[in-house]
């Protein structure tokens, strides 16, 4: 059975003119406190953008709920500087954001609660708003724009949801582009496709990786022969902390494409030639999806987001190329690699 782990992973107004970046683009850094929070720090895109700060030596604010999980996570990078908090407190918000010129939005929530999105929203937008944040970064997924009209599909593409999780993904950003509207605080939405890399769980490779690395079945959504994309996850961090640093970027939305279009076809095969392993599949379309929802609200909710599968999201990212110039992208064979390691227990 696939575990309830699993997930689908998942208009901007005119903004800044886009131009080459270079030195005079790029926002003076406060190196002696931080001035960048990670809302749901413990992720793992969160990671990959703690990693990038780490690099630069800039110190950073790691928020979560669960001090154990922020320690274990953060607690060996003396850039990081934990802090808990409780969104449902507004002084507990306003806390966490004090002194925070940009606030990174990584919250999520569980895959049968999409409702709490938009609320989740309010109230953290609403405390950094009242601290004084004056840059809020939400990474985002293709859930509003629904089924394409074009591929691949650009950020002007129309948000369009036909989904319950799309509306309520909208919603979300909805919160934003109205505040932005309002003049009460700067947002820029990054988005990202299907996502992949070590350690990763919620992503529709998690169960072939572990499959290949460790035996088993490798359980995937079908059909696997159709065009997919699939970010490798410690390349985002680097584009994160790139939007941070360069205002001609802010208060728009961005895509960050994949390493190339491909499908899980060919994914599982790499998967297959790398551990010289005949793998067994075990691959769910959306009326089995459906069946099995009967028994399973996690699946249930899995049918629902099937036309991603059938009728793919291809992000353009030649715009946001642009503004920060040339983007790394870990090649599919090297991020399977690396991924297969972290899953054997190499690394």
């Amino acid at each position: 059975m696939i575990t309830t782990r699993m997930r689908i992973t998942t208009p901007a107004d005119d903004g800044d003119t886009i131009r080459p970046t270079g030195d005079s683009t790029r926002s003076a850094v406060d190196m002696s406190r931080p001035t960048v929070a990670l809302f749901g720090a413990t992720g793992a895109v969160g990671l990959s953008i703690g990693a990038a700060l780490r690099q630069q030596g800039r110190p950073y604010r790691v928020v979560g709920r669960d001090a154990n999980r922020l320690q274990q996570v953060f607690g060996s990078d003396p850039k990081a500087s934990p802090l808990t908090w409780d969104p449902d407190s507004p002084s507990s918000v306003r806390a966490a954001a004090d002194g925070i010129d940009t606030l990174v939005y990584l919250l999520g929530v569980d895959y049968t609660r999409f409702d709490l999105h938009p609320a989740l929203m309010r109230k953290t937008l609403d405390g950094a708003i009242a601290a004084g944040v004056r840059h809020l970064i939400l990474i985002a997924s293709v859930y509003p724009y629904g089924r394409p009209r074009s591929t691949p599909i650009r950020e002007d593409h129309p948000r369009a949801p036909h989904t319950v999780k799309g509306r309520l993904r909208k919603a979300q950003e909805d919160l934003l582009f109205e505040a932005q509207t309002q003049g009460r605080i700067r947002v820029t939405v990054l988005r990202l496709p299907d996502f992949y890399g070590p350690g990763v769980r919620s992503s529709l490779l998690h169960r072939a990786v572990v499959a290949a690395a460790r035996g088993g079945t490798a359980d995937l959504l079908g059909p696997i022969d159709r065009p997919h994309e699939f970010v490798y996850v410690p390349d985002v961090g680097p584009v994160v902390v790139r939007l941070i640093e360069t205002p001609v970027a802010q208060g728009r939305v961005w895509h960050l494409a994949g390493a190339g279009v491909t499908t899980q076809r060919e994914l599982l095969d790499m998967l297959q030639a790398q551990t010289r392993r005949r793998l067994k599949t075990r691959v769910l379309g959306r009326t089995m999806l459906r069946w099995m929802g009967l028994v399973s609200p996690m699946l249930r909710e899995l049918a629902e987001m099937s036309y991603l599968m059938t009728d793919p999201v291809i992000l353009d990212d030649t715009a946001l190329r642009q503004v920060i110039g040339p983007i790394h992208k870990t090649p599919y064979p090297e991020g399977i690699r690396q991924t297969l390691a972290a899953a054997s227990g190499l690394r």
